[in-house]
């Protein structure tokens, strides 16, 4: 941790300037975590690595993690929410996501 700042074990604050935490592990809906002496409950599962928010935010609000911005915020987000490309974009590069067309698929 750094600074004064209380979180869950299963969270880490990268900078204290972060307005996220990451998970170092994947975080189980209904499981009740501990953000700056906040006790909230997750709304979802929550993988490895991914990104919660560590106070409200709302649409326009930069995202910091490392203590740089990594992208905002498009849609209100509730501290403890998920932070991932269904309500952040990145302002550097444009955000794609990978779907199966099944042309890929392996012939038999």
């Amino acid at each position: 941790m750094t600074g004064n700042q209380k979180h869950s074990s299963q969270l880490i604050l990268l900078h204290e300037r972060d307005n996220v935490l990451a998970c170092r592990r994947k975080i189980r809906q209904g499981e009740t975590l501990s953000i700056d002496g906040t006790t909230i409950c997750a709304g979802g599962d929550i993988g490895v690595g991914h990104k919660l928010a560590r106070v409200d935010l709302v649409p326009g609000d930069v995202v910091l993690k490392y203590g740089v911005p990594i992208g905002s915020i498009t849609q209100s987000t509730r501290i403890g929410e998920h932070v991932h490309t269904h309500n952040m974009k990145s302002d550097y590069i444009a955000i794609t996501t990978r779907q199966s067309t099944g042309e890929d698929a392996p012939t038999p």
